[in-house]
C-alpha cells in the first residue's frame, strides 16, 4: 500500500511565493520518478514538473524559471518551490509518483489527493 501526503497549498497574492511537499510512504521497493501536475477548473490536468531518480527534471513551458523541483534526501519526498505565482497558476496541484513493489517488477503511478493553490491579482 502506497500513500502520498501533500502540503503546502493555500492562497496567495501575485507575485507570491508557495512551496509544495509530497511525502510518498508504504511498502514499495523504489521511487524511479516523482512529480507535480495540476488541473485548474474546466482544464486538463497537465505536468507542472517531474524529476526522476537521476535527478533530470522536467517543466512546463509556463513554469520554466519560477519554479523548481526538488527531492529530498530519502528520495521519497517531492517538494516544489514556486515564485513569481501569477493567477493562471491557480489549479489543484496533484503529486504523482512512479514505484515499483520490487527490483524486477513493473512500475505503477500513484497520484495523491491534491492541494489547491489560489493566486489572487
Amino acid at each position: 500500500q502506497v500513500q502520498l501526503v501533500e502540503s503546502g497549498g493555500g492562497l496567495v497574492q501575485a507575485g507570491g511565493s508557495l512551496r509544495l511537499s509530497c511525502a510518498a510512504s508504504g511498502s514499495f521497493f523504489s521511487i524511479d520518478a516523482m512529480g507535480w501536475y495540476r488541473q485548474a477548473p474546466g482544464k486538463q490536468r497537465e505536468l507542472v514538473a517531474s524529476m526522476n531518480d537521476s535527478g533530470n527534471t522536467n517543466y512546463a513551458d509556463s513554469v520554466k524559471g519560477r519554479f523548481s523541483i526538488s527531492r529530498g534526501n530519502a528520495k521519497d519526498t517531492v517538494h516544489l518551490q514556486m515564485n513569481s505565482l501569477k493567477p493562471e497558476d491557480t489549479a489543484v496541484y496533484y503529486c504523482k509518483i512512479n514505484y515499483r513493489l520490487r527490483s524486477w517488477s513493473l512500475s505503477y503511478d500513484y497520484w495523491g489527493q491534491g492541494t489547491q493553490v489560489t493566486v489572487s491579482s
